[in-house]
C-alpha cells in the first residue's frame, strides 16, 4: 500500500490552490486528519514561523481539524525522534516552500525522512509547493547555484519547474538538456497536480496548467485532466 503525492508550483495558501489542496485532504483521510506542516524550506530567510503558521491556518480554513507547525527547521530537528514521531502519525505532510537545496540537505538520510516514508506507505498524503514539490522528485534545480542536484526521489525520473507561467519556463532547456531521461513538469502557480487517478494517472488541479516535457514532446493538461508519468 502507498499514499499520494501532490506537487504543487507556488503561491500556495490562496486562491484556486485550495481544489488540490480539498482533494489533498479528502484522500489523506477527510478532516479530521493530522495535517503536518513542515517549515525548513523557509528556515534560510527566517520565514519559517509565519509561513507556517500561515500554512496550519489554510488547512484550518479548508476544514481539517487538526493541523501543526513542526519545529523541523535543519538537519538536527529532522533527526529528533519526537519529530520523527509526529510524521509518522500524520495522514498529510506538506513541505513549504523556500530554498530547494536546504530542505533537502535537512531531509536527506535523517529520520524524518524515514517517517515519512513509512507514513506514505502506510497512506499518508506527501506534497509541497515550489521547492517542497521539487525535492521530492529524484532531480531537483537549485536557481542560487545553478546546479542540478539529487532530491528525494519519491517521485522518480522527474524534475519539477515550479512558477512555470512566471520565470520557471526560464531554467527548462538547462534542465532538458541535463536530464534527457527525466520527465521534466511545469507547474503554473496556483496550481497542483495529485497521483489520485486509476493506474497511477495524475490529475490537475487549480488555475493555471502542467506542462510535460518529455521524449522532446510537449504537451499541456489544465484542471480535471489526467495523464501518466
Amino acid at each position: 500500500m502507498s499514499g499520494y503525492v501532490l506537487l504543487e508550483g507556488g503561491a500556495e495558501f490562496g486562491g484556486r490552490m485550495a481544489e488540490a489542496d480539498k482533494q489533498a485532504l479528502k484522500l489523506a483521510g477527510g478532516c479530521d486528519v493530522q495535517v503536518t506542516i513542515i517549515p525548513a524550506a523557509a528556515a534560510p530567510d527566517n520565514n519559517h514561523e509565519h509561513a507556517g503558521q500561515t500554512g496550519a491556518r489554510w488547512f484550518e480554513q479548508l476544514g481539517a481539524r487538526h493541523a501543526r507547525l513542526l519545529p523541523l527547521v535543519d538537519h538536527a530537528s529532522a533527526n529528533q525522534a519526537l519529530i520523527a514521531a509526529s510524521l509518522r502519525d500524520s495522514g498529510l505532510i506538506y513541505l513549504l516552500g523556500g530554498f530547494p537545496r536546504y530542505l533537502a540537505q535537512t531531509l536527506a538520510h535523517s529520520m524524518s525522512w524515514q517517517a515519512i516514508l513509512e507514513a506514505y506507505h502506510a497512506g499518508a498524503v506527501v506534497g509541497g509547493s515550489s521547492a517542497g514539490a521539487m525535492v521530492l522528485c529524484q532531480h531537483y534545480y537549485d536557481p542560487s547555484t545553478g546546479s542540478i542536484n539529487d532530491g528525494l526521489n519519491l517521485v522518480p525520473a522527474v524534475c519539477v519547474i515550479p512558477h512555470h507561467n512566471r520565470f520557471g519556463r526560464g531554467w527548462l532547456s538547462r534542465l532538458m538538456t541535463s536530464l534527457p531521461e527525466d520527465a521534466i513538469i511545469g507547474i503554473d502557480e496556483e496550481t497542483g497536480m495529485i497521483d489520485d487517478g486509476p493506474d497511477g494517472k495524475w490529475t490537475v488541479y487549480g488555475k493555471g496548467s502542467v506542462t510535460l516535457y518529455r521524449n522532446r514532446e510537449i504537451r499541456i493538461y489544465h484542471r480535471g485532466e489526467q495523464f501518466f508519468l
